[in-house]
Order: structure tokens, then sequence, then C-alpha cells
């Protein structure tokens, strides 16, 4: 690694995406969604005609693409795709879950391995996703685990996904929580677990500012920013 890199895991609508946004724009450190990155090449799959299940033959797709991750003056996401604005694209149900399968075929993961290590540049990285403290940079400065009760995550999903779908449900996004979670934390390549070094933050009942102030507290006490 060129830069220090603070590793952010943990479970799906534990809020991991709002807190790495806010801490990155905080301290002007470059941020990687590596869960946008597999979005993006489920999406670029898309693009070209493939059937999910064809995306893995394809690792091409995720070698080459170009992606970009950005934090808007608003503080929201910017996801682009080879110099285009694909936000509202990759964070399209359909590809999220695409996404999830295709983070669980190892020639996937391990062609987006190397893409992922070469994000850590001056001054920082502010790494979020589900492996990132156990397999992609594993000598984090600082590793974090953020997770929260099932029952907070659900909720969290479903106000998300109301803003955008005024038809979803919640019974069809508690189903996709825990297949989501079982899915993640079974699979056979880097499942879902939080490392052995990690501060986990248990982020139930708590504000999403007094989250980004204990990853903040956290990266001061190792000398990581003042």
């Amino acid at each position: 690694m060129n830069a220090p890199v603070v590793a952010v895991d943990g479970p799906s609508g534990s809020g991991k995406g709002t807190v790495c946004r806010r801490v990155a724009r905080r301290q002007s450190w470059h941020l990687l969604d590596s869960g946008a990155l597999y979005r993006l090449v489920a999406l670029s799959g898309q693009l070209a005609g493939l059937a999910a299940d064809d995306i893995a033959g394809h690792v091409a797709l995720g070698r080459s693409m170009r992606a970009e991750f950005r934090v808007t003056p608003a503080g929201d996401e910017r996801i682009e795709l080879d110099g285009r604005d694909v936000t509202r694209l990759a964070r399209a149900e359909e590809i999220g879950q695409c996404a999830s399968r295709v983070a669980s075929w190892p020639e996937v993961r391990s062609a987006l391995l190397e893409r992922q290590r070469a994000f850590a540049v001056p001054p920082g990285l502010i790494a979020d996703g589900r492996d990132m403290g156990t397999v992609v940079f594993t000598s984090a400065a600082l590793k974090i685990f953020l997770t929260a009760s099932p029952k907070e995550r659900i909720l969290r999903r479903y106000n998300q996904l109301k803003d955008k779908d005024s038809g979803v449900s919640l019974d069809a996004v508690s189903r996709e929580i825990v297949e989501r979670d079982l899915r993640d934390s079974t699979r056979g390549v880097a499942p879902l677990r939080p490392s052995s070094d990690a501060f986990v933050i248990d982020s139930t009942g708590m504000a999403v500012d007094a989250v980004v102030e204990r990853v903040i507290e956290l990266g001061r006490a190792r000398a990581l920013w003042r």
C-alpha cells in the first residue's frame, strides 16, 4: 500500500456507505466503495448483454473498466464508470442482486483484488466493503466492523428504498437482508466476518454523526489525522 487505509466492513444496512463518505470528505481522503465496484461489474455485464451467470467468465470486465467514487459537495455519492455518472443505474435493485452473486465468484474477486488495492494513494483511503480488513487490506492502519441489529438494518434499508420506490414492501426488504446476510457469511470465498484486530461498532440506536465521530476518534488515536 502506498498510503494509510481505514478498512470498514459490515453487513447490508449497517450504514457503512454513509459513514465512509462522511469520514472521507472530512479528512479529504480517497474513497473506495468495493460493493459498488462489484455492482459496476454487474452493470458492465448487463450493458454488454451478458446474463448474470455469464459475467464470471468475463473477468476482463473488472480489469478494464475505469471506476471512480466521489463525494459531492452535498455529501452524496457519485459513481462513475468510464467517465460517465452511473450512480442511479448502479444502485438499481436488479444490479444489486446480480452484484451479490458476482461477488461470490472467485474469478471476479481475484480480478478485482489489485484494482481495489490501487485505490490506496496519498493522503489515504477509506475502504468500504465486506472483506476490506480480512482480505484486501490486511495491513490496514485501522480496521472497523460496523454492524447493527437485523431489525434496525431492515428498517434502514426499507426507508432508503422507499424514498426511491413507493411500492417497496417491508417483507421484501426483510427477505433480501436475511438472504444477503446468509450468502455473505457462508460463501466459500472471503466470507463476511470481523477481522480479529477490528474495532466492532454496533450502530443500533446511534445517529450517523455519532458513528462518524467514533471513527474519527479511532483514527486520531492511530495518528492517522488530527
